[in-house]
């Protein structure tokens, strides 16, 4: 059992007493979402469900849920893998970012949300300082999640959590974690400076030249060899 898997453990708690198939099917977004599954990887049935408790039947119905968004890969006769998405992937997601992401941003910014966007901001600088790549991949994650709360819709929250988790696999192509993710410890804090500071259409304008930043990197990162 890998450590990735072996962790697991400590979300048990998260399952309550009826473990329902959503419920591990969010459980392992969200790990996928934290970086610590990557593409291609097999996800072993024995000990998921061991790490979990859940049963086997269980695990399964939360794998194809995660392959209808696009996180899994079911192998005939080899099992089940964490996929890869393609070039073309990154675009379209970035097609339903900017809709997402530049509708938020051009709304008042409730409390709560401005809140947790600070508190990723910060979080992404402290791991920086420690260089930890990872770390700050996944404040970047947590800030546009909550850039998108600000909508104010439980739906598009939902379609933002599954859309990102499939984003972080995609950020295992680039070779050099720190030259995707640095530029955007300071972009986020730019960003939150305009939300706080209005009007929304300079907040908008620049989260529109951030995503586009953001696309040809990782476009880029595909290759003609990749």
């Amino acid at each position: 059992m890998d450590d990735a898997v072996a962790d697991l453990s400590q979300d048990r708690p998260r399952l309550g007493r009826s473990s329902t198939a959503e419920r591990v099917a969010d459980i392992l977004r969200d790990r996928i979402s934290e970086g610590f599954f990557r593409p291609g990887q097999r996800l072993s049935e024995e000990s998921i469900s061991e790490a979990l408790g859940v049963s086997r039947n269980t695990l399964r119905e939360a794998f194809r849920l995660l392959s209808h968004e696009r996180l899994l890969d079911h192998r005939l006769n080899r099992g089940v893998f964490v996929r890869l998405p393609s070039a073309a992937d990154v675009i379209d997601l970035y097609r339903v970012r900017r809709v997402l992401e530049g509708a938020a941003v051009r709304r008042t910014p409730p409390e709560r949300a401005l809140a947790l966007i600070k508190e990723t901001v910060l979080d992404a600088e402290r791991a920086a300082a420690q260089n930890d790549w990872q770390g700050v991949g996944t404040a970047n994650i947590r800030f546009h999640q909550a850039l998108v709360s600000m909508n104010e819709s439980p739906r598009i929250d939902e379609a933002m959590r599954q859309l990102l988790a499939e984003l972080r696999l995609v950020f295992h192509v680039m070779e050099n974690p720190r030259a995707l993710h640095e530029p955007f410890v300071d972009r986020n804090r730019i960003l939150l400076g305009l939300i706080e500071s209005g009007p929304p259409e300079k907040a908008a304008a620049y989260l529109d030249d951030y995503l586009d930043h953001a696309e040809r990197l990782l476009v880029h990162a595909y290759g003609p060899n990749r």
